[in-house]
């Protein structure tokens, strides 16, 4: 059966991402990857979210895509990088890092820095909580949450292709000096391109579908008491990796 994750808030369409310690959502996302990495899909980062749900950070991260895995690997270690700082333009400072890995029959291991552990099966609806309740996680296979209109994206790109000076286009510089070198777009060319993307990909304006809508994706969705994260402040910023195959 296949389930969007809702878990204090809706999900929005997320690899590098920033958490404001607000209401503020980070997203961030990456399909459709080259032969290296679409071999190992269970390796293979689509998306990153994260938001804030009172006083817990939120934190996914959904692997597969396309490829549709149904079990994460036990040779990949998959880690939220976290930071944290007072205001923007600032460093984040007191790093931690929330590491999950595998067994075979598919039992979590999660670590938030130094400070919590948990472990066990966490495909359960209800999740997996610490002793203490700060952190919960859920595991598995959830509907793909991202929209994208993959037709519609290859007409825009072929809409700029045709504009391209180096491929003998219309497009010329323009003539003032101090723009920097940018090309002069056609006027019409931003209708142009919001027309493509909202098309079927053939010129059938307002058909645009989604692409990803059959599509599961592996997640893993972390809900931590924002204390554990924000010692350097009320900012998180938040990155994912996955390492191993």
């Amino acid at each position: 059966m296949r389930k969007t994750w809702l878990w204090g808030g809706a999900l929005t369409g997320a690899v590098l991402a920033a958490a404001l310690g607000y209401t503020t959502r980070a997203k961030s996302a990456d399909h459709i990857d080259a032969p290296a990495a679409t071999a190992s899909p269970t390796a293979d980062l689509t998306d990153v979210y994260s938001w804030m749900d009172g006083t817990n950070q939120v934190l996914i991260m959904s692997v597969g895509g396309v490829s549709a895995p149904t079990a994460f690997s036990p040779t990949t270690q998959y880690v939220f990088h976290t930071s944290s700082t007072s205001k923007f333009g600032t460093p984040g400072t007191d790093p931690v890092n929330i590491i999950a890995t595998f067994d075979a029959a598919g039992k979590i291991q999660l670590w938030v820095g130094t400070s919590e552990y948990v472990t066990g099966d966490a495909s359960a609806e209800t999740g997996l909580a610490s002793a203490d309740g700060k952190v919960k996680v859920f595991a598995g296979p959830r509907a793909d949450s991202f929209f994208f209109n993959l037709d519609g994206f290859h007409a825009v790109a072929n809409t700029v292709k045709s504009v391209n000076p180096g491929d003998g286009g219309p497009l010329t510089l323009p003539p003032d000096p101090d723009a920097g070198g940018c090309y002069d777009l056609p006027v019409g060319l931003p209708a142009m391109l919001v027309a493509d993307i909202s098309s079927d990909g053939g010129g059938v304006a307002a058909t645009g579908h989604n692409d990803f809508a059959t599509n599961n994706v592996l997640s893993i969705v972390v809900s931590v008491d924002a204390t554990l994260l924000n010692k350097g402040g009320p900012i998180t910023a938040v990155w994912a990796s996955t390492n191993g195959s």
